[in-house]
């Protein structure tokens, strides 16, 4: 009976998706910007950097192709359940390794494996929200996601508070934490056979071109967000030490949390918002323009309180983007059949960006300084609020 509700009103399901996403944020955040960092740093010692920036780069590229290919798998096993479990248990077991992995190669091996297997669980689980979440609810569904990102941060700050537990120990807290967000969900969530669900309102109306049209614009529009939020995400420290000698890492730490913090509730406020009133891609438009001004003031900024200010609009308001972007591209994926493996190749605007964003930043900074980066960045981000504008997916709302 339960299941059965779930599958009905999707109300149920979503706080089970909301705590198993979290336990996905909280699967590879602390372990890829904490917990990994400290490990190569032990075994490669002056050469960690160069280590560390190997490690990642090769790992992305095997997270995007996994992405892709667990996706595609789950959509044609019809089911998204044992996916998720197994790729639970493998990245879980694997992580548990890292501590014995002596060399630099045999780490490197290890996080392929880890990457490979975290997405075997994250490629049908992004799926699965597609399944079972109808469109009137999908902006409450990108609200609820904008608290993973929370989450992952609070959780690699818990595990490394000192004296709680050593590094091995560290990783077994993040398995067993991951684990108990995302059970539930493998125990009790709906679930719907991938290739017999019918399509929403949205997708059923419109013809497979304008759909493939739409998902073409949403795509590109969430890649100029990413490529300004991989070029901070990396670079923040720099800047903001370069205008405020007087930032360390724990104020640009505290700064990031203070994002997360206010970003999670003011999305949840902006998707509900967005399905009262049957208008899902408005905040979108809206986040990117306001991140377009945060980009500005940062530019203009010459005083570390006129930086972090900047940042702060900036980083709220990407952070909504992405939340809600992540669930309102449900809306115009062109094939049911073939939920996951679209997804897989929407995940590629999380992995390009960090190839595009160097040598944007090489190009730029060096002679201009980063307000020329920040300017580029502002107009990346209004080109994403004007091809958002293409997507017409409210009006079948009214059919929902």
């Amino acid at each position: 009976m339960t299941d059965r509700v779930l599958r009905v009103s999707g109300r149920g399901f979503l706080p089970l998706y909301a705590l198993a996403w979290a336990g996905a944020a909280i699967a590879y955040t602390p372990f890829l910007t904490i917990l990994l960092p400290v490990r190569i740093e032990m075994i490669a010692g002056p050469a960690s950097v160069h280590w560390l920036a190997v490690t990642t780069f090769i790992g992305a590229i095997a997270a995007s192709i996994a992405n892709i290919l667990f996706g595609w798998a789950s959509d044609r096993s019809g089911t998204r359940r044992p996916w998720v479990l197994a790729g639970l248990l493998l990245s879980g077991g694997l992580l548990m390794l890292v501590p014995h992995a002596a060399t630099l190669p045999v780490l490197t091996a290890l996080i392929i494996g880890w990457q490979v297997a975290l997405n075997m669980m994250l490629g049908p689980l992004a799926a699965w929200a597609g399944d079972v979440v109808p469109d009137r609810h999908k902006g409450l569904l990108g609200g609820l996601l904008a608290f993973a990102p929370a989450c992952g941060a609070l959780t690699g700050a818990l595990v490394t508070i000192p004296g709680l537990a050593d590094p091995s120990a560290r990783l077994t807290w993040v398995a067993a934490i991951t684990a108990a967000c995302i059970a539930p969900i493998i125990l009790f969530g709906a679930g719907r056979a991938p290739g017999h669900e019918t399509q929403s309102p949205a997708q059923a109306a419109a013809p497979i071109p304008m759909l493939r049209a739409m998902a073409t614009r949403m795509w590109f529009a969430r890649l100029l967000i990413q490529i300004s939020e991989a070029a901070l995400f990396a670079y923040l420290y720099v800047w903001l030490r370069g205008i405020d000698a007087g930032f360390g890492d724990a104020g640009v730490a505290r700064l990031l949390a203070i994002v997360l913090l206010l970003a999670a509730p003011a999305a949840l406020a902006a998707g509900y918002a967005a399905d009262a009133r049957r208008r899902p891609t408005l905040p979108l438009q809206i986040s990117a323009v306001v991140g377009a001004v945060g980009l500005a003031l940062m530019a203009l900024a010459t005083t570390g309180g006129a930086a972090a200010t900047g940042f702060l609009v900036f980083g709220v308001s990407t952070n909504i983007f992405l939340a809600l972007h992540s669930a309102q591209t449900l809306r115009v994926l062109p094939d049911a059949r073939y939920r996951g493996r679209d997804l897989g190749l929407f995940n590629l605007t999380n992995t390009v960006p960090s190839l595009i964003m160097p040598s944007l930043t090489l190009g730029l900074v060096p002679l201009l300084g980063f307000p020329a980066l920040f300017a580029v960045m502002a107009l990346l981000a209004l080109g994403a609020a004007w091809l958002l504008r293409g997507v017409s997916i409210g009006a079948s709302d009214r059919q929902a």
